[in-house]
């Protein structure tokens, strides 16, 4: 009697990746793990590269070291030399040398969007996640090589030197980042006031700056949030053909409803699935 011929094994098609830049977040809450759920949940793969160490938590960051740029872009390069990368999202850097070495490689890999997100502080917690230092060189050599730049009002203030806390500053601050080079600021309205949260989209070349308007919703302490936004919107990049306006409203929907239901791990703050 013939043997049975095992089943063909059935061909799924190829996964676009995205590679996340940031910290390891221990406590699983922010950083690259949240980056690696909302890449997923965007239909992507999610790849690392381990740019700070921190010691934290759901109750906060307690410290927090950054690797050696070239332990980072070592991580990065074997990556991108062997994976299908698709879209690059930056995080947390922590030191000047790291936040340096990222803005040569976006030069050196511009044909891939980069979603930067200008993580500087924690939700929590007395430690940086960016130098002071490192500042500059974010305004001046990273901004400029990204295709989105993802900020919260604080954030803004640092990165334009004006204050940030109603929706007419927040409009000025979009337009003087979108002058530093980068092709697309989202400006978050978290901070704002007002009964509904807006957001700002700008779009270098266009006339006019796109509100994003959501309910305000009364929220706990979490921590998270920014990573998750910033990576929906890369996964989204990396798997659809179409424009960055339909992504940012597509990862918005999924984040404002996770935010309505933020889980508890233990700690004083909640996290964010997607």
């Amino acid at each position: 009697m013939a043997t049975p011929k095992a089943p063909a094994e059935k061909r799924l098609p190829p996964l676009p990746c995205v590679l996340a830049i940031g910290g390891l977040d221990p406590g699983g809450g922010a950083g690259v793990l949240a980056d690696a759920r909302a890449i997923t949940r965007a239909g992507a793969f999610p790849c690392a590269a381990i740019a700070v160490l921190t010691v934290q938590s759901t109750s906060g960051l307690v410290d927090a070291t950054a690797v050696d740029r070239r332990e980072l872009i070592a991580e990065c390069t074997e990556v991108l030399k062997n994976q299908r990368v698709r879209a690059i999202k930056v995080g947390a850097l922590g030191s000047e040398e790291n936040a340096r070495a990222v803005a040569d490689l976006l030069a050196i890999h511009r044909d891939l969007p980069a979603v930067v997100d200008t993580v500087m502080l924690p939700t929590r917690g007395r430690a940086r996640l960016l130098d002071k230092g490192a500042v500059k060189t974010l305004r001046k050599r990273i901004i400029p090589r990204a295709a989105l730049v993802t900020v919260n009002a604080p954030e803004a203030e640092v990165l334009t030197g004006h204050r940030v806390t109603r929706l007419d500053e927040a409009e000025a601050a979009v337009e003087r980042l979108l002058a530093l080079g980068a092709r697309a600021v989202l400006l978050k309205g978290g901070h704002l006031g007002g009964a509904e949260a807006t957001d700002l989209l700008g779009i270098a070349g266009s006339a006019a700056i796109v509100l994003l308007r959501a309910p305000r919703l009364t929220l706990g302490p979490f921590h998270g949030g920014g990573c998750t936004l910033a990576s929906l919107i890369a996964g989204r990049i990396a798997t659809t053909e179409g424009s960055l306006v339909d992504a940012v409203r597509w990862a918005k929907k999924i984040h404002h409803a996770a935010l309505r239901r933020t889980r508890d791990v233990g700690g004083d703050l909640r996290i964010v699935l997607v």
